[in-house]
Protein backbone atom coordinates (compact mmCIF):
# COMPACT_ATOMS: atom_id res chain seq x y z
CA UNK A 1 0.00 0.00 0.00
CA UNK A 2 1.31 3.59 -1.01
CA UNK A 3 0.31 6.28 0.65
CA UNK A 4 0.61 10.41 -0.30
CA UNK A 5 1.12 13.38 2.15
CA UNK A 6 0.65 16.64 1.93
CA UNK A 7 4.63 17.88 1.69
CA UNK A 8 4.40 19.68 4.93
CA UNK A 9 3.41 16.38 6.47
CA UNK A 10 5.98 14.87 4.84
CA UNK A 11 8.34 16.82 5.95
CA UNK A 12 7.37 16.72 9.97
CA UNK A 13 7.91 12.59 9.38
CA UNK A 14 10.96 12.94 8.11
CA UNK A 15 11.98 15.38 10.90
CA UNK A 16 10.43 13.05 13.72
CA UNK A 17 11.95 10.04 11.96
CA UNK A 18 15.34 11.64 12.30
CA UNK A 19 14.29 12.94 15.46
CA UNK A 20 13.65 9.45 17.27
CA UNK A 21 15.97 7.28 14.81
CA UNK A 22 13.14 5.30 13.44
CA UNK A 23 11.54 4.77 9.52
CA UNK A 24 9.05 6.80 8.10
CA UNK A 25 7.15 3.73 7.72
CA UNK A 26 7.81 2.84 11.65
CA UNK A 27 6.18 5.67 12.33
CA UNK A 28 3.13 5.65 9.93
CA UNK A 29 2.81 1.97 11.18
CA UNK A 30 2.57 3.05 14.65
CA UNK A 31 0.21 5.90 14.11
CA UNK A 32 -2.07 3.64 11.61
CA UNK A 33 -2.07 0.64 14.78
CA UNK A 34 -2.97 3.75 17.38
CA UNK A 35 -5.68 4.88 15.40
CA UNK A 36 -6.93 1.10 14.89
CA UNK A 37 -7.07 0.52 18.51
CA UNK A 38 -8.60 3.88 19.35
CA UNK A 39 -11.36 3.20 17.16
CA UNK A 40 -11.78 -0.30 18.36
CA UNK A 41 -11.95 1.11 21.62
CA UNK A 42 -14.60 3.87 20.23
CA UNK A 43 -16.73 0.87 18.70
CA UNK A 44 -16.35 -0.69 22.28
CA UNK A 45 -18.13 2.02 24.14
CA UNK A 46 -20.66 2.66 21.92
CA UNK A 47 -21.93 -1.13 22.36
CA UNK A 48 -21.28 -0.57 26.13
CA UNK A 49 -24.21 2.78 25.87
CA UNK A 50 -26.16 0.83 23.63
CA UNK A 51 -26.24 -1.92 25.96
CA UNK A 52 -26.97 -0.04 29.02
CA UNK A 53 -29.92 1.93 26.84
CA UNK A 54 -31.13 -1.56 25.85
CA UNK A 55 -31.31 -2.48 30.02
CA UNK A 56 -33.28 1.40 31.10
CA UNK A 57 -29.80 2.17 32.32
CA UNK A 58 -29.89 5.63 31.70
CA UNK A 59 -31.14 9.43 33.54
CA UNK A 60 -33.41 11.51 31.40
CA UNK A 61 -32.56 14.58 29.43
CA UNK A 62 -33.18 17.08 32.34
CA UNK A 63 -31.36 15.20 35.11
CA UNK A 64 -28.36 15.50 33.30
CA UNK A 65 -28.66 19.24 32.61
CA UNK A 66 -29.20 20.02 36.28
CA UNK A 67 -26.29 17.33 36.82
CA UNK A 68 -23.84 19.58 34.70
CA UNK A 69 -25.39 22.40 35.98
CA UNK A 70 -24.48 21.38 39.47
CA UNK A 71 -20.97 20.32 38.77
CA UNK A 72 -19.93 23.30 36.94
CA UNK A 73 -20.83 26.02 39.53
CA UNK A 74 -18.81 23.49 42.24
Amino acid sequence: MEISLPPLQQAQLNELAAQTGRSPDELVQEAIARLLAQNEWFKQQVQVGIDQIARGDFIEEEEMDARVARMLRS
